[in-house]
């Protein structure tokens, strides 16, 4: 598989990734950890209020999404974790 093509994949996979449209949906009440894995096997199982629920519609391809989604959630643990515990992290950087 050439570079430009599976670049243009991880493009398209990132755009459409259930964590990514879930870490901007700032709605009150919706799941934090693992709250794009969670999408993804709420729209497999049917869910029919992904907006309503989650802040964030679910992706077109949620099985395709699955593993790229649990993969980020789990890198992404350690902020999820103190975010719903409440601990604000200060973080600074630029020059």
């Amino acid at each position: 598989m050439s570079k430009g093509l599976l670049a243009l994949l991880l493009a398209l996979q990132l755009g459409g990734c259930a964590t990514v449209r879930t870490l901007d949906a700032a709605k009150p009440g919706a799941p934090v950890v693992y709250a794009g894995t969670r999408l993804d096997v709420y729209a497999l199982q049917g869910g029919c209020c992904a907006m309503d629920r989650f802040g964030a519609p679910a992706p077109s391809y949620p099985g395709l999404d699955l593993p790229a989604s649990a993969l980020l959630d789990t890198l992404l643990l350690p902020l999820s974790v103190l975010t719903v515990l409440g601990v604000g992290v200060q973080a600074t950087g630029g020059l």
